[in-house]
């Protein structure tokens, strides 16, 4: 027999545990055939209230969860100011950094990651853990933040409104610990997709340079990820272009593609792409003669042909080669 019973009238196994469950459960439900619906049963009605009350109290269970979490993250060591001490005790450490990780888990869920805002979590990582003496804390509350803000608008207007843009642009920027820079872009990252307000911020604070800045480290996830970021926002941001390009940006992802060949070099072509399509003045500078970049292009089609796990790369560089000196500037809107 089907778990659900025929016309879906006998009650699944199993409860949702959480409210998305219920929702899921419903969207379901509501998706059935107007020839499927039926009276509602009186096992089916008590089913759906106990499974109703048991989503509740796993989202309120969830909630007690993150106070506990953030009772750990207020308290003040003995002798601290702000919360803070010049030398953190290794046990808080470890109490805090627990209470960040179980919290990032929890804020997944978008119910929990806007309670977390409304309980001032997200104060607290803005005004205290983005610059804590501990690496391992600020990477975590780095995460964090990106974690609660993904595709959540109100989260992302509140970590804004603290300040966070800039602290995550200086960790980006100066942090001397690699982890702590990846996840610092993490968060810029979730706050300037789709979101108009976190964009202005990230323009008015010099967010490309810091950017290009990092795509020089050495450190390749955070090259990788910061090349795909500038892709990303080229593609959804094209009126920035002239901005870019009078900045130097076209001679810089040049000087980068001249670097050593890896597969990061992938994403910093496909971000020069972006930066010419439909864009003359980005043509005409890659075809300022000192950039020899269509010699660079011709030789590095010829480096990755018969190399499959380079393909997209080729893709790029023979876009490059058909838009900057195989059409005129003028033209080169119409190659898609």
């Amino acid at each position: 027999m089907a778990e659900g019973g025929a016309g879906g009238n006998q009650p699944p196994r199993e409860h949702p545990q959480n409210l998305q469950g219920l929702l899921q459960m419903a969207i379901t439900a509501g998706n059935a055939e107007p020839s499927q619906l039926e009276p509602m049963s009186d096992e089916r009605r008590q089913w759906l209230q106990e499974a109703m009350a048991q989503a509740f109290r796993g989202q309120l269970e969830e909630v007690e969860q993150m106070k506990e979490c953030l009772r750990v993250l207020e308290a003040v060591s003995p002798g601290g100011e702000g919360g803070e001490t010049s030398e953190p005790a290794e046990g808080d450490t470890s109490r805090q950094a627990s209470a960040l990780e179980l919290l990032a888990e929890l804020c997944e869920n978008l119910d929990n990651a806007a309670d977390f805002c409304k309980l001032d979590g997200m104060r607290l990582l803005a005004h205290r853990y983005l610059e804590h003496p501990v690496p391992e804390l600020r990477w975590r509350a780095a995460h964090l933040v990106g974690t609660c803000a993904q595709n959540v608008p109100k989260v992302q207007e509140q970590a804004l409104a603290l300040g966070c843009m800039r602290k995550l642009l200086r960790l980006l920027d100066h942090d001397g610990a690699d982890v702590v820079r990846v996840k610092a872009l993490f968060a810029i990252s979730c706050l300037v997709r789709a979101q108009e307000g976190g964009l202005q911020q990230f323009l008015r604070l010099d967010g490309f340079s810091v950017l290009m800045r990092a795509m020089q480290s050495p450190v390749e996830k955070l090259k990788v990820k910061s090349a795909f970021l500038l892709q990303n926002l080229l593609l959804d941001h094209p009126e920035h272009k002239e901005t870019l390009c009078s900045m130097g940006m076209v001679q810089q992802l040049v000087a980068l593609i001249r670097s050593e060949h890896s597969p990061f070099h992938e994403h910093v072509l496909g971000a020069l792409c972006s930066l010419v399509t439909d864009f003359p003045q980005g043509v005409r500078e890659c075809r300022e003669p000192q950039l020899a970049l269509e010699e660079l292009l011709r030789e590095r089609c010829q480096l990755l042909q018969q190399q499959e796990e380079f393909q997209e790369e080729l893709e790029f560089c023979e876009r490059l080669q058909r838009v900057c000196f195989q059409t005129p500037p003028e033209e080169s809107s119409m190659d898609r």
